[in-house]
């Protein structure tokens, strides 16, 4: 159905689980957020996107035909209730609707220029339509007939309700600046709708907290006692090579400007201008029997949830060891971290597949909205309108979690793990110093989850942010600086797949610059 495709993994239709992934893994290697991880050779194709060097033949853009496939059984199920002659099925319009427009959103986002397939098209198979121009108010629509028509609850877990919608919806017209109109949405979900930050942040990636107070529109990846097809098999890549439990293969490894951007200042401050001067310790180029010290620096918690560093516990398995988990060589453009967020917990048996390697999947959740992302974005709608007071709350409210949930502990279990100092901003001096602020609160709390490139797309700062993270990322991994780039402002959309151009027989067309 509909609901199956939101992990991107659909059956025989060509291209890798991890090339279709429903948590956008790999746009976050295009991003100042992630390296790819393991060898440069393995996995050449995400390579070449990650140095930029593009191409419309790599084969991970069939994440078209991933979310494609998510437009057409929504289309099925509409088709499906428009003609049952009697009965109230608006619900489950909605439900297909909000769907549909979750998948033609990712879509957009991605390639910019895309084509729309209509219910009527579906019905008639009218596939091969022209990519136009943007299809915003077809999304719109369709998000709006959810709000109109969604309850407010829902029996089952994990399916969308009218505030699911709103929350949609304002995010929508945010990736379209309309600032004026996301506002009141944000407003309204955070005064009146059921969601609140998890008092642990730890919460939102683990099995005890799932589908917790934060989760407002997830996917429910699970493991079962076979193959662990419900885990999350676009994510297979992505665990510690060998690691603490046998994994594989090493990939998703976060970048030294992620973890950089975690440092703070004496008051538990972000260093916004100042955060690529000097760079947090790391053991890049050390073997794992070399002696070493993690940072001693103030840092924000977060970041210990998010990146799997040396010497400080991961997920509860023990101390990250170093190099002797890290499958990639220093000749590689690796680096020496690993991700967290996506990989389950130590103990936390329900979330871990098995079998070999290949469906070893995480059964961790994936949040395609959490209410810590819709704070964010409210703060940044209403910086936009010059309402600092307001914007202030909000990002404060998301750092008081941080300062005050439960932090990463030392291996003897006596006090937490690193320097932590973070502290909430006393107050914005002008606009653009909030505007900043908001920005950098973003990438700290959902740093790893997938939206850090669509961020840098939709301020217009890919560029020159990019451009300047390959710079200084060269300091700990100098051949990444002459590997990769120029990342060129055509790159904020990518290529239409040359396949699907050939298939329609020149009805598509393709992006500038490629």
């Amino acid at each position: 159905g509909a609901y199956s495709v939101l992990d991107g993994i659909r059956n025989n239709q060509g291209g890798a689980d991890w090339t279709v992934s429903g948590d956008n893994w790999w746009f976050d290697v295009i991003s100042d957020d992630a390296h790819k991880g393991s060898t440069d050779g393995d996995q050449a194709d995400l390579y070449l996107l990650e140095i930029y060097d593009w191409t419309s033949a790599n084969p991970y853009l069939t994440v078209w035909d991933g979310r494609f496939a998510g437009v057409n059984r929504a289309n099925a199920v509409i088709n499906l209730i428009n003609n049952i002659p009697e009965g109230d099925f608006s619900s489950q319009l909605a439900e297909a609707r909000f769907l549909r427009g979750h998948y033609n959103f990712e879509l957009q986002k991605m390639f910019g220029n895309v084509p729309y397939i209509s219910e009527e098209n579906f019905a008639n198979t009218e596939f091969n339509q022209a990519n136009s121009g943007p299809i915003w108010d077809q999304i719109e629509a369709d998000f709006q007939y959810a709000i109109d028509n969604l309850p407010a609850s829902q029996a089952d877990v994990g399916r969308p309700t009218s505030w699911t919608a709103k929350s949609y919806m304002g995010i929508v017209h945010m990736h379209q600046s309309d600032y004026a109109a996301a506002a009141p949405l944000f407003t309204d979900v955070i005064n009146n709708g059921p969601y609140s930050l998890n008092p642990e942040f730890l919460a939102n990636f683990s099995l005890a907290g799932e589908n917790g107070s934060e989760a407002i529109f997830s996917i429910q990846f699970t493991t079962d006692g076979g193959q662990s097809f419900n885990g999350n098999r676009g994510g297979t890549l992505n665990f510690p090579n060998p690691g603490p439990f046998g994994s594989c293969c090493g990939f998703y490894q976060p970048t030294q400007d992620l973890v950089n951007a975690y440092q703070t200042d004496g008051t538990g401050l972000p260093l916004l201008d100042t955060f690529n001067q000097t760079d947090v310790t790391n053991d890049q180029d050390l073997a794992s029997a070399d002696p070493f010290t993690p940072h001693v620096g103030p840092l924000d918690p977060r970041l210990d949830y998010t990146v799997g560093r040396r010497g400080i516990d991961y997920n509860g398995y023990g101390p990250h060891v170093g190099q002797d988990w890290i499958r990639a060589s220093d000749a590689d453009i690796s680096g020496p971290y690993l991700s967290k967020k996506n990989v389950y917990q130590a103990g936390e048996d329900g979330n871990v597949g098995t079998g070999a390697w290949g469906q070893q999947h995480s059964g961790v959740n994936y949040h395609i909205i959490r209410y810590a992302d819709v704070l964010l974005m409210a703060a940044e709608a209403a910086v936009e309108a010059n309402d600092l007071a307001t914007a202030l709350d909000y990002v404060n409210q998301v750092r008081n979690r941080a300062k005050n949930m439960t932090y990463v502990q030392n291996d003897t279990g006596t006090g937490p793990a690193a320097n932590y100092q973070i502290e909430p901003y006393p107050s914005f001096a002008d606009q653009t110093e909030a505007r900043k602020a908001v920005r950098f609160e973003r990438r700290l709390e959902l740093a790893m989850e997938g939206h850090r490139l669509f961020d840098l797309r939709r301020w217009g700062v890919s560029e020159s942010v990019l451009n300047t993270y390959v710079q200084n990322e060269a300091r700990t991994i100098p051949n990444f600086g002459t590997k990769a780039g120029p990342y060129m402002p055509s790159m904020d959309v990518m290529p239409i797949p040359i396949n699907a151009i050939d298939l329609s027989g020149g009805v598509l067309s393709q992006n500038p610059g490629f």
